[in-house]
C-alpha cells in the first residue's frame, strides 16, 4: 500500500513538472498536417454565410410586402368609398397620436369669433368665412353629428326664402385636405370669463352666448406652417366669399336723382333657357368666365377692370332676358339707369355710388341723349343716333335743340362717353356695362369702338335651334312631328323669340300649342309674302310714271 501510494505521488509530480516545462517547437512531419487543418472552414465563416442567406431572404421578404402594400392601397382607391378611407386614415392617426408612432411637431390656429376685450370687441372675419366654409365641405353621409340650421327671409313681395346651414358640434372635428396636406378643423366650446355677453346671430352656432363662446381651431403639421398662413387661410376667405355671392338675394337698381332704390331681383332667366344660336350663346359665356376670372391681368395691363356689351336687334329678341341671364351667371347685381331722369353733374355720383360686381345697364340707348330721330318740317330726319356738342365730334347745326332744358344740364355723348370710359370709369372693379339698341346703325361711332363696347351682340329672329329651347322649356319634349313642318316655316318667317313664347303660353297640351304655333307661322308667311308683292307693285307703278 505504501509503495502504490509512493508511485501515485510520483506520477502527480512528474505530470506538473511536464506542464511547467516550456513547449517543443513542433516538428517539420506536424506543419503540413496544420496546414490541413487551416484549410478546413472555420465555424465563425459558416455562421457568416448563413447570416448573409438570411438577410437576402428577409430582403426579399420584405420587398414582396411592399408591393403587395402598394397593390392593396391601390386596389383601396378603386374599390373603397372615400368616407372608408378617411376614417381609416382618421384611426391610423389616432393610433399613432396614442402611441407616439411617428410623432410629428403641429400647430394650432385659435380662431375666436370676436377679438379683443370689453368696448373695443371686433368681429373676427375669419371665424364666419371659417364657418361659410366648412358649411360646404361637411358630408352629412360620412359624420355621425351634424349641426343644422335653416335661416329664412322675406322678401318685398312677401315671399319666403331660406338657406341651409350645416355646422361643427362642440366636440366634433373634420379634416380638409388641400394641394395635399391634411388641414383638422376642430368646434370647441369655451368660457369667456363671465355673463353679459352678446350672443351672435348667425347660421346657427352662436359665437358667443351667456357665458360660453365657440372656437375653431385649425390643427397641421408644423412643417405646412408657411402654406397655412400665405395660401390656406386666404383660400377659405374668397370660397367663403364666393359661396355668400351664389347664396345672396340679387339686387336691380334704379335711378332717382343722385341715388339708387333697390329691389331683390327674382328674374329666372339663365343661358340655359335662353332662346338663341347655342355657338354664340356658348361665346358669350366663355367671354364671361374669362373676364370674371381676370382680375391680375386687368392689373398687370394697366386698364380698368370692366367690359362693355352691345346688344342689338328687333324688339321681342331677348334683349333684356340676356342680361338677367348675364346678372344670375355671375351673380351680379342690375343698375338699370334711366337717362331721362340724370342730369350731366349727376352721372360721375352715380357711378361712383356703384357696387362692385355689377351690371349697369342702358336700355335703348338709341334714344337717349337727344337721340331719337327728329321730325324736321313734318318729315323724319335721319340725324345719328346720339348727337354731341363740338366736342363730341358731331355738327351742333343738324340738331334742335329741345326747349325744355338748358343745354348745360343735357346728357351729350362727351359726356356719356367720359361717363363709359374716363377717369371716373376707374372708381370701381369688376363691373359690366351693357348698352341695347333696336338700331345699331343710328349709334355713334365712338360709342361703339372696343375699349366701349368690347363685345357686339346680335339678337336676332327665332331660328331652329331657338325654337327647339323654347319647347324644351314649355313643354319638356325633343322631338315632335310637326317639328319638320315648323322647321321649314322659320326659315322662310321672320318671327322673333317672344311670339313664338305667346303662342306656346296659350295652353299646356304641346299638341295643341304646336299646331297654334303652326297655322300662325303659315299666317306670316302669307302676310310677307303679301307685303313682298304689294312692294314689287309699287316699285314697278313708280318705273311706268318715269
Amino acid at each position: 500500500m505504501a509503495c502504490s501510494r509512493k508511485s501515485k505521488q510520483l506520477h502527480s509530480h512528474s505530470r506538473a513538472s511536464n506542464q511547467t516545462k516550456p513547449r517543443k517547437e513542433e516538428s517539420p512531419k506536424q506543419k503540413p498536417r496544420k496546414a490541413q487543418m487551416d484549410l478546413l472552414p472555420s465555424s465563425a465563416g459558416a455562421y457568416g454565410g448563413k447570416a448573409t442567406e438570411a438577410y437576402r431572404k428577409a430582403l426579399s421578404s420584405a420587398a414582396s410586402a411592399a408591393a403587395y402594400a402598394v397593390l392593396a392601397r391601390s386596389m383601396a382607391r378603386e374599390l373603397l368609398p372615400e368616407e372608408l378611407r378617411a376614417a381609416v386614415r382618421w384611426g391610423a392617426s389616432l393610433l399613432r397620436a396614442r402611441f407616439g408612432f411617428g410623432a410629428k411637431e403641429w400647430r394650432t390656429l385659435v380662431v375666436r369669433s370676436q377679438t379683443g376685450g370689453g368696448s373695443g370687441r371686433e368681429e373676427n372675419l375669419l371665424f364666419d368665412a371659417a364657418r361659410t366654409y366648412l358649411s360646404t365641405r361637411l358630408d352629412p353621409r360620412a359624420m355621425r353629428r351634424l349641426g343644422l340650421t335653416l335661416c329664412t327671409a322675406r322678401d318685398e313681395g312677401g315671399l319666403r326664402s331660406w338657406t341651409k346651414r350645416l355646422f361643427l358640434e362642440p366636440g366634433d372635428s373634420t379634416v380638409d385636405v388641400f394641394d395635399g396636406v391634411e388641414f383638422t378643423w376642430t368646434s370647441v366650446e369655451k368660457s369667456n370669463g363671465g355673463g353679459g355677453g352678446k350672443k351672435c346671430a348667425g347660421n346657427g352656432e352662436s359665437g358667443i352666448g351667456g357665458d360660453r363662446e365657440f372656437v375653431l381651431m385649425l390643427s397641421f403639421e408644423a412643417e405646412h406652417t408657411d402654406m397655412a398662413m400665405e395660401r390656406y387661410v386666404p383660400f377659405v376667405m374668397t370660397s367663403a366669399e364666393e359661396t355668400r355671392q351664389r347664396e345672396r338675394s340679387l339686387r336691380i337698381c334704379l335711378n332717382e336723382g343722385r341715388k339708387w332704390f333697390s329691389l331683390k331681383h327674382h328674374h329666372p332667366a339663365t343661358f340655359d333657357t335662353l332662346a338663341m344660336d347655342p355657338t354664340l350663346k356658348q361665346s358669350i359665356v366663355a367671354d364671361l368666365d374669362l373676364f370674371a376670372n381676370r382680375r391680375d391681368h386687368y392689373r398687370r395691363i394697366g386698364k380698368a377692370w370692366k367690359r362693355g356689351y352691345l346688344l342689338y336687334g328687333p324688339p321681342g329678341t331677348g334683349k333684356s332676358s340676356m342680361v338677367a341671364a348675364m346678372a344670375n351667371h355671375l351673380r351680379y347685381d342690375i343698375y338699370d339707369l334711366d337717362l331721362s331722369h340724370v342730369e350731366s353733374t349727376m352721372l360721375q355720383w352715380l357711378l361712383i355710388t356703384m357696387s362692385d360686381k355689377s351690371i349697369l345697364v342702358i336700355e335703348d340707348i338709341d334714344c337717349c341723349c337727344d337721340a331719337m330721330s327728329r321730325a324736321v318740317d313734318g318729315k323724319e330726319s335721319k340725324t345719328p343716333a346720339l348727337i354731341g356738342d363740338k366736342d363730341g365730334g358731331v355738327s351742333s347745326d343738324i340738331m334742335e335743340v329741345p326747349p325744355p332744358r338748358a343745354r348745360n344740364t343735357e346728357i351729350t355723348l362727351s359726356g356719356l362717353l367720359n361717363f363709359i370710359d374716363g377717369l371716373w370709369s376707374t372708381s370701381g372693379e369688376e363691373r359690366i356695362i351693357v348698352l341695347t339698341t333696336n338700331y345699331k346703325e343710328r349709334l355713334d361711332p365712338a360709342l361703339l369702338r372696343p375699349g366701349r363696347m368690347d363685345m357686339h351682340i346680335y339678337m336676332g329672329f327665332c331660328c331652329w335651334e331657338a325654337f327647339k329651347t323654347l319647347a324644351r322649356n314649355y313643354f319638356v319634349v325633343d322631338d315632335h312631328p310637326l317639328f319638320p313642318e315648323i322647321q321649314e316655316l322659320l326659315a322662310a318667317v321672320q318671327v322673333t323669340p317672344a311670339e313664338v313664347s305667346e303662342m306656346l303660353l296659350r295652353t299646356n297640351d304641346p299638341d295643341v300649342a304646336l299646331r297654334g304655333l303652326t297655322e300662325f307661322l303659315k299666317e306670316k308667311k302669307q302676310e310677307q309674302s303679301n307685303m313682298e308683292s304689294t312692294d314689287e307693285d309699287k316699285l314697278q307703278g313708280k318705273h311706268q310714271v318715269k
